[in-house]
């Protein structure tokens, strides 16, 4: 199942993760220090918390979480059909996880397709991503402009 990724910019984790606890009726399928995702099936919604980047309150990036990399593939080939700039980066590893997926750019605001391969122990948001299709990289994990 395939659903829409809301990454927001909060102060305090812990804080955060009981307010969101509480609205959705479910706990955190992740945690990890500055970080934490929900999988909520109601509305289906993959909510992401990340601590200490930008402003709190804000958004940092919207997304939609895909079932597998051939989704991703199929998202980058519409893409390219309909004349859309992409960005592509295959097995980075994001948010705690190591991820194949495409920035579709071009609009206000660039949306992140995505799918999860594996869980990763550490985040290398900031660290230098693989890319295919040479495309070159301007983004990290965090959004299309990095967390900062």
């Amino acid at each position: 199942m395939s659903r829409v990724q809301l990454a927001l910019n909060v102060s305090n984790i812990d804080e955060a993760i009981a307010y969101y606890s509480k609205m959705f009726g479910v706990g955190p399928a992740k945690v990890r220090e500055g970080y934490a995702n929900f999988a909520i099936a109601d509305p289906p919604l993959k909510l992401v918390l990340i601590e200490g980047h930008g402003e709190a309150g804000t958004l940092n990036h919207v997304g939609v979480e895909l079932e597998d990399t051939q989704a991703v593939a199929d998202k980058i080939t519409h893409a390219q059909n309909v004349g859309l700039p992409i960005e592509v980066q295959e097995s980075t590893t994001c948010c705690f996880a190591v991820q194949d997926k495409v920035w579709v750019k071009g609009g206000e605001l660039a949306w992140e397709w995505y799918t999860v391969l594996a869980d990763a122990p550490s985040d290398t948001s900031l660290a230098p991503m693989p890319i295919m299709l040479g495309v070159p990289n301007t983004v990290s994990c965090c959004g299309p402009e990095g967390c900062d």
